[in-house]
């Protein structure tokens, strides 16, 4: 059967089964996995495993077995190879984000950049802790952790109230996106092949610049529009009691300490047989270094006496990422059996001589399954192994880390009814629906847009060949 035919049925099985049928992800994206595998012919596996012993990955005996392999035995491999790359990290950031909420150590960010920035600018210190905190937690978890914040300040500044929930979605939505150890930009990083350090300074400079688009929005939209704080928020702020927070070093620790770690691995040369080398490669490891910051995270929660907490932040955190890990193990399946097929092979001539398209093609395929299905993380999912299959086609010339960031732009627009961070947004600030509508979705929008053309600059300017 013809690779594209074959990819077209595994499209419509997922994305009909997540739309009409209202499947949850996991499932649909299974299922698609096991429809492919099943449909994929002998000579395209035989293909695609003499191909892996060319580059290594495999044996010629292996190779040799390949073509006979049950479909089912198939998904189950490439399902487990992308737990195995993912597991830990995911498990262990949602205990680190979650670690943090309950010490107060995120909110100590934020109430140390409010002292700094002082209230005139104080829309600048949401933007930037949300911008911050949403590199380990969830956004909608930050959302409910800086709306207080927000509407304390705005209770003394009413009319940017707006500005500030605005500036609040703009930075953290970014970095949700954008930057790992959220789910959508590892895994996306993980399926094309990019360092983690790689992913992560690159959504970061890209998503700076994307993110600021919003903001320049958020005071248009805080010019034309009004928001007041709900009336039956204004009394709970005036009796909320100030909690005891840790020190603001001790609260950056767990964001900072995984990020320099891992540049430390890549970036230090490593004299061989040095001591100190083995102890770079050793911490800068991605599943220790998370590791080492999750318990600093514990050890705040601890030390502020809080040490029954540890098992709650853990059991809570482990709860949600147990369920985001098996969809996004489900999408490594699914991808992993699209590249048995021999997909890369025929976009790859497609794209012969119009590489530059591919990055706004995979923008516009995950804006597609955003807009349609809600979830910004499904979509970069569901986009992931398309992007594969052009990288590995030969046809295009641009490096993953642009294709990664190009479907973590294409996860912003565009947000409306049927994405439960547009309700979260919504009911906690405030906002009507349709003010939400003209507010909220235009500048999450807006930033996906301006972040698919600075990638495509940076592609273009700094190709960054291998």
């Amino acid at each position: 059967m013809n690779p594209l035919l074959l990819f077209a049925c595994g499209m419509v099985i997922v994305l009909g089964g997540i739309l009409w049928l209202r499947m949850h992800a996991f499932l649909a994206l299974v299922l698609g996995a096991f429809t492919v595998a099943m449909l994929t012919p002998a000579s395209a596996l035989r293909t695609h495993a003499e191909a892996r012993v060319t580059k290594g990955e495999m044996t010629a005996k292996a190779a040799a077995a390949f073509p006979d392999k049950a479909a089912g035995a198939r998904v189950a491999e490439e399902f487990g190879k992308t737990c195995a790359h993912l597991g830990i990290l995911i498990a262990m950031a949602g205990i680190l984000g979650e670690a943090m909420l309950l010490s107060g150590a995120a909110e100590s960010i934020a109430r140390a950049l409010l002292r700094w920035l002082g209230a005139a600018r104080a829309h600048w210190a949401f933007f930037a802790t949300s911008f911050t905190l949403c590199i380990p937690v969830f956004f909608e978890t930050v959302f409910y952790l800086l709306m207080p914040l927000v509407k304390v300040v705005g209770r003394e500044m009413p009319s940017r109230y707006l500005l500030l929930v605005m500036c609040t979605v703009a930075g953290g939505t970014i970095t949700h996106s954008l930057v790992p150890p959220t789910p959508g930009p590892l895994f996306a990083a993980q399926a094309l092949g990019v360092p983690l350090w790689q992913m992560i300074w690159m959504g970061t400079i890209i998503g700076t610049g994307a993110a600021l688009f919003g903001v320049a929005f958020a005071h248009f939209s805080n010019r034309h529009h009004t928001l007041e704080i709900p009336a039956e928020d204004k009394a709970v702020l005036a009796a909320a009691p100030l909690r005891k927070l840790p020190p603001l070093w001790l609260a950056l620790v767990p964001v900072f300490l995984p990020v320099v770690l891992i540049g430390l691995d890549s970036f230090v040369a490593a004299t061989p047989g040095s001591h100190v080398g083995w102890l770079v490669r050793t911490l800068g490891d991605k599943d220790i270094a998370i590791t080492l910051g999750t318990l600093v995270a514990l050890l705040t929660l601890a030390w502020q006496g809080n040490a029954a907490h540890i098992s709650k932040a853990a059991s809570e955190a482990l709860g949600t990422g147990a369920t985001v890990l098996l969809i996004i193990g489900a999408g490594g399946a699914f991808g992993g059996v699209l590249r048995q097929t021999g997909i890369s092979e025929v976009l790859g001539s497609m794209l012969q001589g119009t590489h530059m398209l591919a990055l706004p093609m995979v923008f516009l395929i995950t804006a597609l399954v955003r807009t349609a299905q809600g979830s910004a993380t499904v979509a970069m999912i569901t986009a992931a192994p398309i992007a594969k299959a052009f990288i590995d086609g030969g046809g295009v010339h641009i490096d993953p880390v642009y294709f990664a960031v190009a479907i973590g732009c294409g996860s912003k627009p565009f947000p409306w009814m049927n994405d439960g961070g547009f309700w979260i947004i919504s009911r906690l600030s405030g906002l009507r629906e349709d003010q939400t509508l003209r507010t909220i979705s235009p500048m999450m929008s807006l930033q996906g847009v301006a972040g698919l053309v600075i990638t495509m600059l940076m592609a273009w300017l700094w190709p960054m060949p291998k």
